[in-house]
C-alpha cells in the first residue's frame, strides 16, 4: 500500500511539473480560454496532457534509445517545431476576436480541434523528455520491482496531474475573462503573438544553422 501511495503522489507531481512551465501550450491554452471559454482552453490542455503521456511512455520504455534519437536530431526538431510556433504567432496576430461572451459553448467539433493543436504543439517539443528523465529519477518511477499494475497506476496518475493543473489554470483565468473587451483581446493576441514569433524565429534560424554546420555547409 505504502509502495501505490507513493506512486500516486510522486507520478501526480509529475505531470503538474510537465504541464506547470508557461511556455507556447499554455499561452495557447490561456489565449483560447479567454477568446472562447473555459472548455476551449482545457481540452487544449487535454491535448497537451495526451503528448506528455506518449513522452513518458517513450522515455520509460527506452530512455538511451529516445535520448539518442533527440540528441542526434535536436536541430531538425527544433526546426520543425519553431515552423509549427511560427503559423501559430501568425494566425495569433493577425485574428481577431469575435467577441467575450459568458455563455459561450464550443461546439464539439472546436473542442476536438482544440485537443488536437494542443496534442501536435507539445509534441513539436521533443526537449521535453530532459525534464522527463530527471523527474523519472527523482520521484523513482518506473522502478525495475514494479508490477505492471504499478506502472499503469503511475502513468495514470501523471495524466491526471496535468489535467489537474489545466483545469487549475483554466478556472482562474476564465474568472477575469469579463474584465477583458474585444480590443484588450486583440492587444493581447497581437503582443503574445509578437513574442512567439520572435522566438520561433530564433529557434528555426539555430536550428537550421545548426543543422547546416553539422552537415559541413557552413
Amino acid at each position: 500500500m505504502a509502495t501505490i501511495i507513493s506512486i500516486i503522489i510522486g507520478c501526480l507531481s509529475i505531470g503538474i511539473i510537465l504541464s506547470a512551465p508557461m511556455g507556447p501550450i499554455g499561452i495557447m491554452c490561456v489565449q483560447r480560454t479567454l477568446s472562447n471559454g473555459r472548455l476551449a482552453g482545457f481540452y487544449t490542455g487535454v491535448g497537451a496532457a495526451a503528448s506528455d503521456l506518449l513522452y513518458c511512455l517513450l522515455t520509460g520504455l527506452g530512455m538511451s534509445i529516445v535520448t539518442d534519437f533527440i540528441e542526434a536530431n535536436v536541430s531538425v526538431l527544433q526546426a520543425i517545431g519553431s515552423i509549427l510556433l511560427i503559423a501559430y504567432a501568425i494566425y495569433m496576430i493577425v485574428h481577431n476576436p469575435v467577441s467575450i461572451v459568458e455563455d459561450n459553448k464550443p461546439s464539439g467539433a472546436d473542442h476536438t480541434r482544440n485537443a488536437i493543436t494542443g496534442f501536435f504543439l507539445t509534441l513539436s517539443n521533443p526537449m521535453i523528455i530532459f525534464l522527463i528523465i530527471p523527474l523519472f529519477a527523482r520521484f523513482s518511477f518506473p522502478m525495475p520491482e514494479y508490477h505492471f499494475y504499478h506502472i499503469i497506476i503511475g502513468y495514470t496518475f501523471i495524466v491526471l496531474g496535468a489535467l489537474l493543473w489545466w483545469f487549475v489554470i483554466t478556472f482562474a483565468v476564465d474568472k477575469v475573462r469579463a474584465q477583458f473587451s474585444i480590443n484588450s483581446m486583440q492587444t493581447i493576441n497581437r503582443i503574445v503573438g509578437s513574442i512567439l514569433l520572435i522566438l520561433s524565429l530564433y529557434g528555426l534560424v539555430t536550428g537550421t544553422w545548426d543543422y547546416l554546420s553539422q552537415i559541413n555547409l557552413l
